[in-house]
């Protein structure tokens, strides 16, 4: 209880300073959030208990059936490793040997609800482990958001899937650095862990570096004794793990696929192989070890524990002969650092590990040759972050608390009371982060193509669309597409200049105005991206709702796709074109929609008149491409403009009017942009703008003493 008291003591201290009253009324207000995360949570709980029970027998919990099934290894006389199925230690081995004797469709529930319920614990126990001071708003909201993060995340998704035993070690070790008051309990549980999963005896080495001697005399004592049974009961396994194949470096899958999340995994991806791959993957994991270890003696001597128990769990993950998809939870602990002195840089570091560790590497980074190796090994490289490079801010950094200030636009008055309709959503003066902005960027686009590709329909219904909205125009007299493309196609330089702008600059154009509005207009930038972001998202929900066959898939109207060449309609499944695009993904026409939106941009922010009327071509050249082209009805256009148009109201809505800015105020957020780059805080008080924030907190009694790490260890 005395790490819990003391606890209490700073968190105590802390509304001294700033009001129980305060905090009370923030605490008050939490509740109702607090019920829709555990709302959130059981939803995903749910949900991932029903894809793995509604999988057929054979699909699901495949590593389980795999050693207990009625073919499983534990089953055949012989060895537990002939053909390499179990990658187990022996003393694995010892303890599941007695499931095999329960009914496997009563196992298969009973296994699932009880990873499910070491889910949850796990999630208690890091929730209740954040290093102090913790607000009470963040001590009632931090368990429900790290059991969903814990839910989300593709080790806990892939051993729920497999039947995986990964989750039970790293609940050991977290209870018994953070549970357990008695150092010879805290040992027993480190050496259980360590016999299902050798590397972990790192935890053994980084309690004798915290002073917790006894504690770690006990675990290597207990994976001893346990390893000893383990031979006692199964000598032939046990030889065959522990000397042929090395501690299991040769078990399972090939090391050199994918899912081998370590250093000798990536080794063997670069095409390394042989002595020289093994000599210099000693090299690095010895580097790793010792600067990860010290790193995480020095972040618990700081009383961040738990983030010393992450990294250390990271360096496992990096030094391990085989990481698997499951057992890199650790990564995922290391959420807890606190990197940046801005608070604009806070959420960097956590936003990084959350959707490393919840999203497959090709939805992070693009297809591009140079990226492959870093998007092959994006969770080792996160790894390798925590472990060795992220510069975690100690609890003694007057920037721990308190950041440097978010600079703010001053409110503008709007026509409407309910403007802004979100008002904690506010303009933010300073430029967003680059690595983070990117990151978004890149899963929201790929987000969308995934939406995108899903929102398929039968070639009937997109074709009978395609036939109303065809007579609609004939109605308004406004149907000039067939017009329009026999008259380009005869033209040959228009035709391969048409096909040339629907092609290349649908996307260089809007990605080059958010660039230069990045790097020039930061301000600008956040409401302009917001706007043709919305515009995406609202027309995805036209792709799923209204499906339409563009002209140049409406067979016998005589349009001729300029762009693909001459179809052939007798294919029954014609339309899907190939498997990576839904060619009736038509309405609206983002095509037209985002060359209208660099329209608007353009008309509203470039300085020069000649700027302003030359990005009013763009929309003009892509309506024209879309039409000779035969790929969109000049309706689809008119749906592109109503969803930039809804767009454009959405961010009013959000984040109210905004404000032209004058030269001289121009001026003085440039300087205060280039202060920022320098590292010094803005001194400057620009027009238009509040007060700035003192960067460093007035009060020292915030900034918290250094706590021994055997009082907040729970010793």
């Amino acid at each position: 209880m005395e790490r819990w008291e003391g606890r209490r003591s700073v968190v105590n201290a802390d509304h001294s300073v700033r009001g129980d009253a305060a905090a009370e009324t923030g605490a008050a207000g939490s509740g109702p959030v607090r019920a829709l995360l555990w709302l959130v949570v059981a939803a995903l709980a749910v949900r991932q208990v029903a894809a793995v029970l509604r999988q057929p027998p054979g699909e699901r919990l495949l590593d389980l059936e795999t050693w207990i099934g009625e073919e499983g290894v534990l089953h055949v006389a012989g060895s537990l490793y002939d053909g390499g199925r179990f990658t187990g230690t022996p003393f694995a081995g010892l303890v599941l040997k007695p499931l095999t004797a329960s009914a496997q469709q009563a196992l298969g529930v009973a296994w699932t609800f009880g990873s499910l319920l070491l889910v949850v614990a796990l999630g208690v126990v890091a929730a209740r482990a954040l290093p102090s001071p913790v607000g009470r708003r963040t001590a009632l909201l931090a368990a429900p958001v790290a059991i969903g993060l814990f839910l989300l995340s593709l080790p806990v998704r892939n051993a729920l899937h497999l039947g995986q035993t990964s989750i039970l070690p790293v609940l050991l070790v977290l209870l018994a650095w953070f549970a357990v008051r008695e150092q010879r309990a805290a040992g027993v549980l480190v050496g259980i862990a360590a016999a299902f999963q050798p590397v972990l005896l790192l935890f053994a080495v980084l309690l004798r570096l915290t002073g917790r001697r006894q504690a770690s005399v006990g675990a290597g004592m207990t994976f001893a004794l346990a390893t000893a049974a383990a031979w006692a009961a199964a000598p032939k396994d046990s030889w065959t793990y522990w000397v042929h194949h090395l501690a299991g470096a040769g078990l399972g899958e090939r090391p050199d696929s994918l899912a081998n999340q370590s250093l000798h995994g990536a080794l063997l991806r670069l095409g390394l192989e042989g002595p020289p791959e093994i000599a210099l993957f000693l090299v690095l994991a010895a580097a790793v070890t010792v600067l990860g270890l010290r790193r995480a003696v020095r972040y618990a001597r700081d009383g961040q524990v738990l983030l010393a128990v992450a990294v250390t769990g990271c360096v496992v993950v990096a030094v391990s002969p085989t990481a698997w998809q499951h057992q890199l939870l650790w990564v995922l602990l290391a959420v807890v650092g606190r990197v940046g002195k801005r608070a604009s840089d806070r959420l960097v570091w956590p936003s990084v590990v959350v959707l490393a560790v919840t999203l497959p590497g090709t939805m992070l980074l693009p297809n591009i040759e140079p990226l492959i190796p870093v998007r092959d090994n994006v969770l080792l490289l996160v790894a390798l972050g925590a472990a060795c490079l992220a510069p975690f801010l100690p609890r003694t950094s007057p920037y721990w608390q308190h950041p440097v200030p978010t600079d703010y636009a001053k409110p503008v008055a709007a026509r409407w009371r309910r403007v802004p309709l979100l008002p904690f959503w506010r303009r933010v003066l300073t430029r967003p982060n680059l690595l983070l902005e990117l990151l978004l960027i890149r899963v929201v686009y790929d987000a969308y193509a995934q939406v995108r590709l899903a929102a398929r329909a039968g070639r009937p219904l997109a074709e009978e669309h395609g036939r109303q909205i065809h007579a609609v125009e004939q109605w308004l007299h406004i149907d000039i597409e067939h017009w329009v493309n026999h008259t380009v196609v005869r033209i040959d330089w228009l035709r391969e200049f048409f096909d040339y702008y629907y092609l290349t600059f649908h996307f260089i154009v809007p990605l080059t105005i958010l660039g230069v509005l990045y790097a020039r207009r930061p301000a600008d930038y956040r409401w302009v991206r917001s706007s043709i972001g919305f515009a995406t998202l609202l027309a995805l929900v036209g792709f799923w709702l209204y499906p339409l066959a563009p002209p140049r898939l409406m067979p016998g109207l005589g349009f001729i796709d300029t762009v693909h060449g001459v179809q052939d309609f007798a294919k029954p499944d014609y339309g899907t074109l190939t498997t990576v695009t839904n060619q009736y993904a038509a309405m609206p026409s983002l095509h037209f929609g985002w060359s209208l939106w660099c329209g608007v941009v353009i008309v509203m922010l470039a300085p020069k008149l000649w700027m302003k009327a030359l990005g009013l071509l763009h929309p003009l050249f892509t309506i024209v491409a879309i039409v000779a082209t035969a790929n969109h009805w000049v309706l689809d256009a008119a749906g592109g403009a109503l969803v930039v148009s809804l767009g454009f109201g959405l961010t009013y809505l959000l984040s109210g009017p905004r404000r032209l800015v004058t030269g001289e105020e121009r001026t003085t957020e440039e300087e205060r942009t280039t202060e920022e780059k320098d590292g010094k805080p803005a001194a400057a008080k620009s027009a238009g703008t509040e007060p700035a924030q003192p960067a460093v907190p007035a009060e020292p009694a915030l900034v918290p003493e250094r706590e021994p790490v055997e009082k907040l260890a729970g010793t």
